[in-house]
């Protein structure tokens, strides 16, 4: 079933992209990892331009985020001051990540500008995930235990403006987490990803919060980034379209409750290797793509656009074109329903059967 994107002006198969939010669902669920990464240039392989692939995910993430978030925080293992902080850095790097957007989108520059970002992050998340679930599986093999020290100390450490955070009882210089969200933010603004990958580890080795609580506050911080991002894309391009943003958040909340549950019965240190070679494939195919493959264009005039309009999508497009502050609002509202939703269905599972009234 192919639909008309309204806002990108592309046909896509909408059983095609929900089959691939919910695999890449699967894999953020069993690994812990956001699927930005993955999810961004599956997109763009399927012809949705890299302009419009970008803030379309990062609504995605932002669904995702509030319901991931939503549950953590009914388990109370969540930070929010630090969060907050974070989030500070955060809201900065995205108004200068939307601004190098814009600047590179005005001078024609954009989409490779998003694919060479995805071909070196995939290049280098892709290498170190093979590198480390190699020594995994070998050090498994030879039941060697590593242990590995959690905190380390940079000049970051000595800035001025130190503050207590209670919940991870720390005492960490308010610049800190500002930088680590600044940095998170403006590759968000740029790539449409959650920026997990960088903020995770960053939590664990730079800023030393507790393990339990890193997951919460991460997801935490997604959903004003993503959120921010959101509004500023539908705002100044119009880029968001919310029967694809729909169909992505669907498949991915549903993707990675099925990935949590593989994930409570096997190692995913087993299947971390396959994901790096994943990763490092996707990367290799961006490069070709964007210097070896032929580029194809396809012009839809607004003549031919508006005769092939269904109603559904002539609203969409009238709606972002002549209200794109309350467009944009409104994407972040079905992101908000979809994933309180799926927290309160996925709480109502748990209780039942918790009571044994569900096995």
């Amino acid at each position: 079933m192919e639909y008309f994107l309204p806002i990108a002006e592309v046909y896509v198969s909408i059983p095609l992209i929900f089959t691939l939010s919910l695999v890449v669902g699967v894999l953020s669920g069993l690994f812990g990892v956001g699927g930005g990464f993955l999810m961004t240039p599956f997109l763009i392989f399927l012809g949705i331009p890299p302009a419009y692939a970008v803030p379309n995910e990062a609504n995605n993430i932002l669904g995702t985020s509030i319901s991931g978030s939503t549950t953590h925080y009914l388990k109370g293992t969540l930070d929010y001051k630090m969060g907050l902080m974070i989030v500070v850095g955060g809201v900065i790097g995205t108004i200068l990540g939307i601004l190098t957007f814009s600047y590179f989108k005005d001078i024609g520059k954009i989409n490779i500008v998003i694919s060479l970002s995805y071909m070196y992050i995939l290049a280098i998340i892709g290498t170190m995930m093979l590198v480390q679930g190699v020594s995994e599986i070998d050090r498994a093999r030879k039941k060697i235990i590593l242990k590995k020290k959690l905190h380390y100390h940079y000049w970051i450490h000595g800035l001025p403006f130190r503050m207590r955070f209670k919940k991870s009882k720390l005492y960490e210089s308010a610049f800190t987490p500002i930088t680590i969200g600044l940095l998170v933010g403006f590759i968000a603004a740029i790539m449409g990803v959650g920026g997990a990958f960088i903020l995770v580890p960053a939590m664990i080795y730079i800023i030393g919060m507790p393990t339990k609580l890193i997951p919460g506050t991460s997801l935490f911080v997604t959903i004003f980034i993503s959120a921010i991002v959101t509004v500023l894309h539908a705002f100044n391009y119009g880029s968001i379209d919310l029967m694809l943003v729909i169909v992505l958040i669907l498949g991915s909340i549903l993707g990675v409750q099925i990935g949590q549950k593989i994930g409570e019965k096997f190692d995913s240190s087993q299947f971390k290797v396959i994901l790096a070679i994943l990763l490092l494939l996707v990367g290799i195919a961006i490069a070709y793509d964007s210097f070896f493959a032929e580029e194809s264009v396809r012009i839809v005039s607004n003549s031919n656009g508006v005769k092939l309009l269904s109603p559904l999508a002539k609203f969409i497009k009238d709606f972002s074109v002549e209200g794109p502050i309350l467009y944009g609002m409104f994407s972040i509202i079905i992101a908000l329903v979809l994933g309180v939703g799926a927290a309160a269905i996925r709480r109502l599972f748990s209780n039942l059967r918790k009571k044994g009234l569900l096995k």
